[in-house]
């Protein structure tokens, strides 16, 4: 929602801006520079990137216009979640988790937090990493093992938003040959009537700041949010990392559970009485309105 109403600001700023001057909106309007610039910033990601970062791009720019997935109640339900789980594993061993972790979906822990079940790169790391813990890897080499994971994952996530910020970074100079096509064109007109070449030369001109508008006021922040996802998602996975490793270090479940609340960025980290009220039973919507 936030990133329509900025793309709203960003444009009808530039367009009133552009009007209280007594410009003529008509001007701007040149579907010709906007084929040149858009179709060749597509194509030089087309040229750059593989199928399946193409397909991470479309998804992430989709994922920028919905709200954030990792926001408060998601880490209480999260948290809460564990806290069961680790709690059925204390009373009953790590073995009892094996149902569980082989079918989550199936699972009576895992299926109360459908998010969770749903956004499988999470549901397969901790599934994963709790399926190493059954079969007794050392701690200290799950731990190693679970750094791992989340580098590589950073590194796959940061790909799309990689190759947009390029792609952004390529609208200024893309909207230069614009112009200078517009300018070749131009030349071509001279001799003729005066109205006709300003027309031509204001086309030009527009090559120019469509690039930079599209680059400064659309793409390059679309690029800048979908970061801030994958650091979001970065996030969660680390407070995973901490509470299963926490537990499995010896600690009991609720304090495994406060030291991963710790973990939890500022902004969205539930207080001690959310958390605490969340697993007696209240659930996060009870929490939140503590």
């Amino acid at each position: 929602m936030f990133a329509i109403i900025g793309i709203v600001v960003v444009f009808g700023c530039v367009v009133a801006g552009y009007l209280m001057e007594h410009g003529n909106i008509r001007v701007l309007t040149q579907p010709a520079e906007l084929v040149i610039i858009g179709g060749a910033a597509v194509g030089t990601v087309l040229i750059a990137n593989p199928l399946y970062i193409i397909k991470k791009i479309a998804g992430g720019i989709g994922g920028v216009f919905g709200s954030s997935k990792f926001g408060k109640h998601a880490y209480i339900d999260a948290l809460k979640m564990m806290y069961e789980l680790l709690n059925k594993a204390r009373k009953e061993g790590l073995m009892a988790l094996e149902a569980d972790v082989e079918e989550p979906e199936k699972s009576p822990v895992f299926s109360k937090n459908p998010a969770f079940v749903k956004n499988h790169h999470i549901r397969d790391f901790v599934c994963d990493s709790l399926r190493m813990a059954i079969t007794g890897v050392d701690v200290f080499e799950l731990d190693q093992m679970l750094d791992l994971d989340m580098e590589v994952h950073h590194h796959d996530s940061t790909q799309p938003t990689a190759a947009l910020s390029t792609m952004a970074d390529s609208l200024p100079g893309l909207g230069i040959v614009a112009a200078v096509l517009g300018v070749v064109i131009t030349m071509g007109a001279l001799g003729g009537p005066p109205e006709e070449i300003g027309h031509k030369v204001a086309a030009a001109l527009v090559g120019t700041f469509l690039g930079i508008l599209l680059c400064y006021g659309l793409i390059g922040p679309i690029a800048g949010n979908m970061t801030k996802a994958a650091e979001e998602e970065h996030a969660f996975l680390n407070v995973m990392r901490v509470l299963m490793v926490s537990f499995l270090k010896g600690s009991a479940p609720i304090m495994a559970v406060e030291v991963a609340r710790r973990a939890v960025p500022g902004h969205v980290r539930p207080s001690f009485k959310e958390l605490e009220q969340a697993c007696r039973g209240g659930g996060a919507a009870a929490a939140a309105s503590a």
